[in-house]
């Protein structure tokens, strides 16, 4: 597709949603995000694209040049005000920005808007209000809409990864739109992993593939209110266990030759997962670097929407203002 759109990316965090709109047809005229280590991400990895880093509450569009009228309003909204293992206060919420993403399309009137969160946004019966809060805006502003709940690993991603979307446009151009058919085979954790787990001469690599012979459970955590550069609460930590991974922690490197595995042992004798690894689980390309510590690169990494999902969408969008 020849044709290049413009786009406003907001809660870009690292990236993962702008680079899949990139290699689908889109060019952010700006970046929003207010983690300074996720704006150094987006900075080291695109020098040329516009990052502002900001409170997106006082983000008003129209005071900056080239963002009113964009093609594309798309960014990925926090997920923990309506995770169903938080605390459900939904726009209650202080972290919620579905509200202020909203009050942004007001401002900016973009042609399209493509809106990530937590399936249990569309799917509990606790955050009706909220959805109905988004219908009647988009409404009032004359788009049309829908909601899809689609799995990363339907386009290719080695994990299992569901993400809540929100597609709006003008009644013409949504008249075109279709959602992707997820039709990609993923490869399996220890597929997707093997070489770099045996780049240090690992000699059990091959009786750990055997083991994590299965599609990557869901990286999940990254609350800044919670936790650190681990695999999530006890449940998750145990379905990694059972994919033959240690989800104690991030490791510094992969396993070196000496690296004994035993799974009769539990987590203890299992390999953990770096930075890099996961990374890749989320579906980035390997040219793609994250910035900052272990604990702030690995929040950067699991709050992000898997590349390949957003390409798949965003070229659906790119068909539909395609005239």
């Amino acid at each position: 597709m020849s044709r290049r759109f413009r786009s406003l990316e907001i809660c870009a965090g690292a990236g993962g949603q702008a680079l899949g709109l990139e290699r689908a047809g889109f060019d952010p005229v700006m970046l929003v995000d207010n983690d300074p280590h996720a704006c150094a991400t987006l900075r080291a990895n695109r020098p040329t694209w516009r990052v502002l880093e900001a409170d997106l509450k006082d983000f008003v569009g129209t005071e900056h040049d080239g963002v009113a009228d964009v093609d594309l309003l798309s960014g990925g909204v926090p997920s923990a005000p309506f995770s169903i293992a938080g605390k459900q206060h939904g726009t209650e919420d202080d972290r919620d920005l579905l509200r202020t993403a909203i009050f942004l399309a007001m401002d900016v009137r973009p042609r399209a808007i493509m809106i990530e969160s937590t399936p249990s946004l569309l799917t509990s019966p606790k955050f009706g209000t909220a959805r109905s809060f988004v219908e009647e805006e988009l409404k009032h502003l004359n788009y049309r809409w829908d909601w899809r709940i689609l799995d990363a690993q339907h386009f290719g991603v080695p994990q299992t990864r569901k993400s809540g979307l929100l597609i709006a446009m003008h009644p013409n151009d949504f008249a075109r739109f279709t959602w992707p058919v997820g039709d990609v085979r993923a490869p399996t954790l220890g597929a997707a992993l093997r070489e770099s787990m045996a780049s240090r001469g690992w000699t059990g690599v091959d009786e750990w593939v055997r083991i994590a012979d299965q599609v990557a459970p869901t990286i999940i955590g990254g609350s800044k209110k919670h936790g650190g550069a681990d695999l999530g609460p006890t449940r998750s930590k145990r379905s990694w266990m059972e994919a033959g991974v240690d989800g104690g922690g991030l490791a510094d490197d992969v396993p070196g030759p000496d690296f004994v595995l035993a799974p009769e042992l539990g987590r203890r004798g299992l390999p953990k997962l770096t930075l890099t690894q996961v990374t890749r689980l989320q579906g980035f390309s390997e040219d793609w670097s994250i910035t900052g510590r272990k604990t702030a690169g690995y929040r950067q990494v699991a709050q992000a929407m898997p590349p390949p999902v957003a390409t798949a969408v965003g070229r659906q969008i790119a068909l539909a203002l395609t005239d």
